[in-house]
């Protein structure tokens, strides 16, 4: 581990386990320690929003993800996490709880080629460590961070389905309700329908959460219009998901 000092919920560094796939962090959403997986190495994403912090962000898809490598991180840093002095270590003591194992990375996830593997891959490994199962008290979370752009995929809706039966969740974004707005903070030409349809689609097969950033831009807050026409778009699936909404 090349980590300096405690983990904060203000530091997600993907470079700071000195692995290439697998990082930790202190999640603020989460409440103690996450355990992230980046398939975007390459800092390469389908979209492209304005408050990204990704460093050169580009257009694309992740390379070939190596599942042998992955594999080998995650259980080395599991045994480290759960049997040796990590906790104390890099996290504070408040935090010192293991909550979940994120696809968060530099890009959007499912744009991996390999998700579907990978999410097996992570199945078993928790299996073997003990942290899934029907007879854990508290299994660990597996969560999913995505824009939900590629739910109309088959084979992505498929891994949701496989992920519901992983105590999984996703978390979707939707940080507006009108085609302009999405353009304006993601910078994708999407028709806003299109995507709530995404949104009940993945609702009906996994656990589901909206993620919306709301904040200043150029000095102008969040409109009236802006903030009714999200609220209309999100009414149409209330009923079957829960929502974090951020402001800045």
């Amino acid at each position: 581990m090349t980590i300096q000092n405690f983990l904060t919920v203000s530091d997600h560094n993907r470079d700071v386990s000195g692995m290439k796939y697998i990082y930790p962090v202190v999640s603020r959403r989460a409440g103690g320690v996450s355990i992230g997986i980046n398939l975007n190495i390459n800092n390469a994403c389908n979209w492209r929003c304005v408050y990204c912090q990704v460093p050169n962000l580009t257009r694309g898809t992740p390379p070939p993800i190596e599942l042998e490598v992955l594999e080998k991180e995650l259980r080395s840093f599991l045994t480290y996490a759960l049997h040796g002095d990590f906790m104390e270590r890099y996290v504070a003591e408040e935090d010192r709880h293991l909550q979940d194992i994120a696809f968060s990375g530099n890009g959007e996830p499912t744009s991996a080629k390999e998700f579907p593997e990978v999410l097996i891959l992570v199945e078993k490994v928790l299996r073997d460590f003990n942290l899934l199962g029907e007879n854990q008290p508290n299994p660990i979370k597996v969560r999913l961070i995505t824009n939900g752009s590629l739910i109309d995929k088959q084979e992505i809706r498929n891994s949701i389905s496989h992920l519901a039966k992983c105590n999984g969740e996703v978390w979707f974004k939707l940080d507006a309700g009108t085609k302009e707005g999405i353009a304006r903070i993601n910078d994708v030409n999407i028709n806003p329908q299109s995507h709530i349809q995404r949104l009940k689609h993945c609702a009906e097969i996994c656990p589901t959460f909206i993620q919306t950033c709301m904040f200043v831009m150029d000095g102008v807050p969040p409109q009236e219009a802006d903030i009714t026409a999200y609220l209309a778009l999100i009414s149409q699936v209330k009923q079957v998901i829960e929502a974090f909404i951020y402001t800045d």
